[in-house]
């Protein structure tokens, strides 16, 4: 799968390859920012509040 995402990256930017550890590093990031709209849709149904504690 690594190797698909990085070739369609050379592919699609017709310049110099995209290391391996940056794709990985921007797949953790989405994933991680994946979690995180999760909870906070979470939090607010259960809660009712948009920053629970404060607002």
């Amino acid at each position: 799968m690594l190797h698909y995402l990085t070739s369609r990256v050379r592919v699609m930017s017709n310049s110099k390859p995209v290391e391996k550890e940056k794709v990985f590093a921007e797949q953790l990031n989405r994933r991680f920012a994946t979690i995180g709209f999760i909870a906070a849709v979470g939090a607010y149904l259960i809660t009712g509040q948009i920053i629970t504690g404060f607002i």
